[in-house]
């Protein structure tokens, strides 16, 4: 699979590169958090909410509203799922680490097709904005040995408990935790508790 630089005119598409907010205090902690053998995620962690730079995330790119800093922390080399959320997503990852992109409007009733995802390296201490529109999920590693530490920056509330809702429109199926429409691909432990099962082709694999 072709892996393209987040520098590359292609990522324009999908997100940007953001430039003159200093994440050295970020990556400091980043660091000091574990690395697990697989992926965990915590939508919202203390240590970093705390630093100076969640207030400039929160005024500065997010226009003042309210921000959670969380990680998503460990090793992935798989597609599994993709999201989307309705406000952009800040990625910073103390590692070099790959994200598998496609975009919303890919979406043909209710099923998106593998073969339009894009895979995009993102430099360590490269902070990007992810657009609301592009679907994405857990990063991938690079390095093994070495995995990814990533911030993910997002509203406050976002993936937390899932509200009660009368089905009304198609993409209410699509509805898998606050803020958070999932696609699942059938062979993902996702798709295995419940979630909707809305991505067709392979499982994409970038040992493969």
């Amino acid at each position: 699979m072709r892996i393209y630089s987040v520098k590359d005119e292609t990522f324009r598409e999908y997100g940007r590169i953001v430039e003159g907010i200093d994440c050295k205090e970020l990556e400091s902690v980043l660091c000091s958090i574990p690395l697990p053998e697989n992926v965990e995620y915590c939508a919202c962690e203390p240590m970093l909410q705390n630093l100076s730079v969640a207030e400039i995330f929160s005024k500065n790119l997010y226009g003042g509203k309210p921000v959670q800093m969380g990680w998503c922390n460990g090793h992935n080399t798989k597609l599994n799922c993709l999201e989307y959320h309705r406000s952009s997503e800040f990625n910073f990852g103390t590692e070099e680490f790959v994200l598998l992109l496609a975009k919303q409007s890919e979406i043909v009733d209710g099923k998106l097709d593998t073969s339009c995802v894009k895979a995009f390296y993102v430099p360590a201490g490269t902070l990007v904005e992810i657009y609301a529109t592009t679907l994405h999920y857990a990063p991938c590693h690079v390095n093994k040995e070495k995995g990814f530490r990533v911030l993910v920056a997002l509203p406050q509330g976002t993936n937390g408990s899932k509200p009660e809702i009368e089905t009304l429109t198609k993409e209410d199926a699509l509805l898998w935790a606050c803020d958070k429409w999932l696609l699942a691909h059938a062979d993902s432990e996702e798709a295995a508790q419940g979630a909707y099962v809305g991505l067709v082709g392979e499982n994409i694999d970038l040992t493969k």
